[in-house]
C-alpha cells in the first residue's frame, strides 16, 4: 500500500524463524489496517517485529518520522520506548491486581493516576475527593465504559470486560500506534458483537492508527478501512476490505 502523510507506518523487513520467512514491504496510511489470513501467514509476528518483542534480520520499521528499527543504521529501540500500545491475544492483565492497578501500569505520569482515582470516586473507591488531572484518561475509561469497574478484581470479570480492560491498558500509554492481536477471537460469537462497537468508538473518537489482526472477515470489514492480506509471511493483496476480501465470512 501506498500513501502520503508524516503519519504512515512503514514496515519493510525479513524476518527468519525456523522454516518461516517474513517478507514484507508496506507503507501503511490508512488509520485501521486490518492484517488478514490463516493461522501462521505472519499476522502476529509482524506485530511482535512493529513492538519489539521480535528483532527482524534486516529492513526499517517507521511510524511517522519516528524510527523503531533500521537494520543498516543499527537503529533498535527498546520495547518501552517505541511509543506503541499492544493488546496481544492472551490479554497479559496482572491477576494480583485491581482493574485500576492493572490500568495504571500502562498510564503516564501523575496526571492520569489522577484520573483514576477521580474514576474511582465516582465508583465508591477510596480514592474519594482526589481531583481529576487527566481529561484524555478520564475520557479512554468512559469511552470503554470501566470507570465504574475500577475496584474490581480482574478475575472476576467476564471476557468482555477484561478485553475493555486490556484496551484500555494499552491506549493509557498515549500511543502513536496501537496493536491489536486477535482482540474478539477468544469471545463467543454473542459476546464479539458487544465487543466490536467499543473497537468501533475507539477508530472513530481517538486519534490513535491502529493495526488489527484477524481471520474473521466480517470484523474486518466493519473495523478497518484497509486491509492485508498475509499468506506464508508475505502480503498478497492489498486493498478496501470489501475489495480484496471478497464475499469471505466469518469464523
Amino acid at each position: 500500500m501506498s500513501g502520503g502523510g508524516e503519519a504512515s507506518v512503514v514496515i519493510d523487513v525479513r524476518l527468519r524463524a525456523g522454516a518461516f520467512t517474513l517478507d514484507l514491504r508496506e507503507t501503511i496510511a490508512a488509520r485501521t489496517v486490518a492484517l488478514f489470513g490463516p493461522s501462521g501467514s505472519g499476522k502476529t509476528t509482524t506485530l511482535d517485529a512493529v513492538a519489539g518483542l521480535r528483532r527482524p534480520d534486516e529492513g526499517v520499521i517507521r511510524i511517522g518520522r519516528h524510527v523503531l528499527f533500521d537494520s543498516r543504521r543499527g537503529v533498535d529501540v527498546p520495547v518501552y520506548e517505541r511509543q506503541v500500545g499492544y493488546v496481544p491475544q492472551d490479554l497479559a492483565l496482572f491477576p494480583h491486581l485491581d482493574v485500576r492497578r492493572n490500568v495504571l501500569y500502562g498510564a503516564r505520569g501523575r496526571a492520569a493516576e489522577g484520573s483514576l482515582r477521580s474514576a474511582s470516586a465516582r465508583d465508591g473507591g477510596a480514592d474519594a475527593g482526589v481531583p481529576d488531572h487527566g481529561g484524555a484518561h478520564a475520557s479512554v475509561l468512559e469511552l470503554l465504559e470501566i470507570d465504574t469497574l475500577l475496584s474490581r478484581a480482574v478475575d472476576g470479570l467476564s471476557g468482555g470486560e477484561r478485553q475493555r480492560v486490556a484496551l484500555a491498558r494499552a491506549l493509557m500509554t498515549e500511543p502513536d500506534l496501537l496493536l491489536l492481536d486477535e482482540p474478539l477471537a477468544a469471545l463467543d460469537l454473542g459476546l464479539r458483537d458487544r465487543i466490536l462497537p467499543y473497537l468501533e468508538r475507539v477508530r472513530d473518537e481517538l486519534d490513535t492508527p491502529m493495526i488489527y489482526v484477524s481471520h474473521v472477515a466480517d470484523e474486518v470489514r466493519r473495523v478497518a478501512d484497509w486491509a492485508i492480506v498475509l499468506e506464508a509471511g508475505r502480503a498478497i493483496r492489498s486493498g478496501a476490505p470489501a475489495d480484496v476480501l471478497g464475499d469471505a465470512g466469518g469464523r
